[in-house]
């Protein structure tokens, strides 16, 4: 079976196959031999399990018979629906959240330069700045992963950027308007805020972007959107980055079928609603229910305390019955007695209550 980055599947699970649009799993027992097939509930992703909007695989599909030509560079027709959907803000795309993290940090950063996170957190932020030859700070979080708003700005003084996520990816906390705020005021470098999974809370930053000119605001549509598969980023910047983003960036770097599709999903203005609504209904259900502590989350997951067992052993243990979730022992600064699960499709969030319920 493959392995998924920072976690590793267990040899508990055989191997897994694809049918009727679900993913099955053959159980291996103690000599190697499969033993009886578990659909498994796939918990470890924050994926949406909800499939796109037909608008979205319309549009995408539609420009899959144009393959054979170049997309635009600049993505400009995509730009211009992220414009009627947001307002009137300035946008750059990418290959997933992660294009974009890796273009702004080319764009700004310098060999050598500084780059401050607050963790703990996505742990690719700090990858990518060590891969552009920056020095990277870690600012620890208070013990209830809140931000510490005077140690973030003490930490990021020197920075030429900054990262924050909100909600935060695994702990799901969402940092208070005003705290970014402050933070924005008090430092002189840029803050990439990474809004992720800001749908599914109740927090809009967007209006930070009219104040000030060193904020960017990444964006997906991986979570609500219901496109993981098609790796589509994006980010609210200020006017005066997207030009040096522009020459920054990988050409061609997003596929024109990526593009049309989102832009087909941003035409559906009762998908994302409706998602984050069930998201918001079977993430109480899993907090209100589940035995071991679940910490209050503004994401379409929630993080588990499952001491006294480690992370991986609890993520071993649910893998045995067919309930794939995250381990979050290889989030930076963050103990080994935590798992990760995603709100998924009713049966599945039923399944993961039956057996950690059991544990």
């Amino acid at each position: 079976m493959a392995k998924e980055s920072g976690f590793g599947y267990t040899s508990l699970v055989r191997d897994c196959y694809r049918s009727g649009g679900y993913v099955f799993a053959r159980r291996a027992g103690s000599a190697g031999e499969g033993k009886e097939t578990c659909r498994v509930a796939r918990l470890a992703s924050n994926e949406n399990p909800r499939p796109p909007s037909p608008r979205a695989v319309e549009m995408g599909c539609r420009a899959l018979r144009e393959g054979n030509r170049y997309p635009d560079e600049r993505t400009g027709d995509l730009v211009e629906a992220l414009r009627e959907y947001h307002g009137p803000y300035h946008f750059v795309t990418g290959v997933g959240m992660d294009g974009v993290i890796e273009t702004v940090i080319r764009t700004l950063v310098c060999p050598g330069e500084r780059v401050a996170v607050s963790t703990p957190t996505f742990s690719f932020y700090g990858l990518a700045a060590i891969a552009q030859g920056a020095e990277v700070v870690n600012i620890p979080r208070n013990s209830d992963f809140s931000v510490d708003t005077t140690s973030f700005i003490r930490g990021a003084k020197d920075a030429k950027l900054s990262f924050l996520c909100t909600p935060n990816n695994p702990t799901g906390n969402v940092t208070s308007l005003e705290d970014v705020e402050e933070i924005l005021t008090s430092i002189s470098g840029m803050l990439f805020l990474d809004n992720a999974y800001v749908e599914f809370c109740d927090t809009d930053y967007r209006p930070l972007m009219k104040k000030h000119e060193n904020l960017v605001l990444g964006r997906t549509f991986s979570k609500a959107f219901s496109l993981a598969g098609l790796r589509i980023g994006y980010a609210f910047v200020p006017e005066w980055l997207v030009s040096c983003y522009m020459r920054a960036a990988t050409p061609f770097a997003l596929n024109s079928v990526s593009a049309a599709a989102a832009i087909g999903a941003l035409g559906d203005r009762e998908h994302v609603p409706e998602t984050v609504a069930r998201v918001r209904d079977l993430r109480k259900k899993v907090i209100e229910e589940c035995r071991y502590p679940v910490f209050p989350s503004g994401a379409n997951f929630v993080m588990v305390d499952v001491s006294p067992l480690t992370g991986r052993e609890m993520a071993d243990r649910l893998l045995e019955h067919g309930v794939l979730v995250r381990s979050c022992e290889s989030f930076p600064g963050l103990g080994p007695h935590y798992i990760r699960v995603s709100i998924g499709e009713e049966w599945e969030n039923a399944l993961f209550l039956d057996v950690i319920n059991a544990l």
